[in-house]
């Protein structure tokens, strides 16, 4: 993974203990509820972020709804302020 952008990566082990390293795209709250966008690649997920300070974790989001909701208002929120290119 080429890491010449200034971003955050994470690793993050699916349920059979494979790792996979994903970018840091956005992170953001929604109904109380606060998310991370990740980026590998082509590939591109939202989870959701459970606990505070050092004992945060990633969650995966198997409810199809709240999924498209969160990618819905996700790609409102970057057409209404797109970041400016550098």
């Amino acid at each position: 993974m080429n890491h010449d952008e200034v971003r955050d990566y994470i690793t993050v082990i699916d349920n059979e203990g494979a790792e996979k390293e994903f970018a840091v795209e956005a992170m953001f709250t929604m109904e109380d509820k606060s998310y991370a966008l990740l980026s590998s690649g082509d590939e591109t997920i939202a989870m959701r972020i459970t606990g505070e300070g050092e004992d945060q974790q990633l969650v995966g989001i198997s409810d199809p709804e709240e999924l498209d909701a969160i990618l819905s208002a996700y790609q409102i929120a970057v057409e209404a302020e797109p970041a400016e290119l550098q």
